[in-house]
C-alpha cells in the first residue's frame, strides 16, 4: 500500500505552489486542491500548476494529483478526504486580501469560515495525523506592541479577513480539544518572492514602475512590513508539518497562554523578524529593476495596520526556524523573476 498523501489546499496559490514543489522534491505524495477563483488572474495560478506538473514528472508517476473544487462544497470535501485519506493536511486555501474583505464580506465567511469547517470535519473523520493551517499577522489588528508575540491578545481585528483568521484559530483549537486533532496554526507575515500574488505590493509596484505609471504609497509611506522571503516560509512550514503539535505540559488554565493549550494545538508567528520601511522596500525594488518610481502618496487605507514585526523566538525553539534571506537578496530575486514573467505573460 502506498503511503497516505499530504493534502495541500490552495496548491495553485503563491505559498501553496512553492510548498508543493518542495514537498515533491523530497519525495512526498501530494494531493493539491484549489478552486482557481478569479480574485486575481487565474492564468498565473495555472502557470504555477504547469510548473508543478513538470516538477512531478521529474520525480515520478503518481506523486502529484490536482483536484479543482471549492471549499464551500461540503460533499466534495467529504468525498475528497474519504478518497485520499491524507495522513497530513496543509490548509492554505482562503479568500485572501484585507481590502477586498471590505467589499465582499460574504466570500470570506463562505471560504474562510464555512470552508475551514469542512476541512476540520474531514480531518476528524479520516484521523489525520497533523493539520497545519494558515493564520495571518493581521490577527494582531489594533495591537501597537511590537514585535508581535503569540502571547499578545488578538481581540481587536481591524478587517473581516483578520477576524476570520482569528476564528480559524479558535475553530482548530476546539477540534484539537474535542477530538485530539494535532493542529498547528502559522501566522504568516508579508510573504514575497518569485511567483507572488499580483494584488500585493511587490507585484503592484513592479508592474507600475516598469510601465512608467505611479505607485500608490499609503500613509505617506510611514509604514513597516516584516517582509519574509518565500523560501524561508516554505522551510518553516515543512519543519512544522514534520513535527505535529502536542499538548503543552506547562499550560496553566489559571493563566492561559493563547499560543499553547492542554490540547495538541500550537500557534506560531512565521516571519523575518526584521521589519522594513515601505520606502526602503521601494528603493530596493527601484535599484533591482533599474527604474525610478513615481509615488502617489495616499492616506492609510481602512483595514490596514501601520507596522508589522514578528517575534519568531517560539518557532525557533520549536523547529529551529531561522530565516536566511536578506531583503536585498530577496528583492533582487523577485525583480529578476518579474522581468522574465512580464516579458512572457
Amino acid at each position: 500500500m502506498s503511503p497516505r498523501p499530504i493534502l495541500l489546499t490552495g496548491a495553485a496559490g503563491f505559498i501553496g505552489a512553492a510548498l508543493a514543489e518542495a514537498l515533491l522534491a523530497r519525495g512526498d505524495h501530494v494531493v493539491g486542491f484549489d478552486n482557481l477563483n478569479p480574485y486575481y488572474d487565474p492564468a498565473l495560478k495555472r502557470a504555477r500548476l504547469a510548473r508543478l506538473e513538470l516538477a512531478a514528472a521529474q520525480v515520478g508517476a503518481g506523486c502529484w494529483t490536482f483536484v479543482e473544487a471549492d471549499l464551500g462544497e461540503a460533499a466534495a470535501i467529504e468525498a475528497l478526504f474519504a478518497r485520499e485519506r491524507p495522513r497530513a493536511v496543509v490548509h492554505l486555501a482562503a479568500q485572501a486580501g484585507v481590502r477586498h474583505s471590505l467589499e465582499n464580506p460574504g466570500l470570506y465567511v463562505q471560504s474562510n469560515l464555512v470552508g475551514f469547517g469542512h476541512v476540520l470535519e474531514g480531518c476528524r473523520q479520516q484521523a489525520v495525523e497533523h493539520l497545519v493551517y494558515a493564520s495571518s499577522s493581521s490577527v494582531y489588528g489594533g495591537n501597537r506592541q511590537l514585535p508581535f508575540a503569540e502571547h499578545h491578545g488578538v481581540n481587536h481585528p481591524v478587517s473581516l479577513y483578520a477576524a476570520t483568521k482569528k476564528a480559524n484559530e479558535l475553530m482548530a483549537h476546539t477540534y484539537s480539544h474535542l477530538y485530539g486533532l494535532p493542529a498547528t496554526g502559522l501566522r504568516f507575515f508579508t510573504v514575497y518572492g518569485p511567483w507572488g500574488r499580483p494584488d500585493m505590493a511587490p507585484m503592484l509596484f513592479a508592474r507600475a514602475m516598469l510601465a512608467g505609471e505611479p505607485i500608490e504609497v499609503f500613509n505617506q509611506g510611514a509604514m513597516q512590513r516584516d517582509f519574509t522571503y518565500i523560501d524561508d516560509i516554505v522551510t518553516g512550514v515543512i519543519r512544522c508539518l514534520d513535527k505535529p503539535a502536542t499538548p503543552d505540559p506547562a499550560f496553566d488554565p489559571l493563566c492561559p497562554d493563547p499560543a499553547t493549550a492542554a490540547a495538541p494545538h500550537r500557534l506560531f508567528n512565521i516571519g523575518n523578524s526584521q521589519p522594513v520601511e515601505l520606502l526602503r522596500f521601494i528603493e530596493l525594488l527601484e535599484n533591482a529593476l533599474g527604474v525610478r518610481a513615481v509615488k502617489d502618496f495616499n492616506p492609510l487605507q481602512p483595514g490596514d495596520v501601520l507596522s508589522t514585526a514578528a517575534d519568531t523566538s517560539r518557532l525557533e525553539a520549536w523547529i529551529g526556524y531561522r530565516p536566511s534571506t536578506p531583503i536585498e537578496q530577496g528583492v533582487a530575486r523577485f525583480a529578476a523573476w518579474y522581468r522574465q514573467w512580464a516579458d512572457h505573460a
